[in-house]
């Protein structure tokens, strides 16, 4: 009977987890698109990738998810130029266009 709810935890805590990943990636979406919109370059795709997942502490020393997603945007529209988007938890740490 126990295993029963070691399976059942587990599979919970893999369905939070891959619920709270497509969260997080919407918030880096969000964020690239703002990002290309200020800068005046075409967001390519409408979409992110996950590039780097890791623990790290915020500010009040509370371990977090640290993420770094890539993005493609165009400044002529022939071209195609890399982003990055950094988020620790759901806060955007930053979001910029790689020259």
């Amino acid at each position: 009977m126990s295993s029963d709810w070691l399976w059942l935890v587990g599979l919970g805590a893999v369905a939070w987890f891959w619920w709270d990943s497509l969260q997080k990636r919407e918030i880096a979406v969000r964020a690239a698109r703002f990002e290309c919109e200020r800068a005046s370059v075409q967001f390519l795709d409408d979409s992110v990738a996950l590039s780097k997942m890791r623990l790290r502490r915020d500010n009040n020393q509370r371990t977090r998810i640290y993420r770094e997603y890539s993005f493609d945007y165009s400044s002529v529209g022939d071209d195609r130029q890399a982003g990055r988007v950094y988020l620790l938890g759901e806060r955007v740490l930053t979001a910029n266009l790689i020259a």
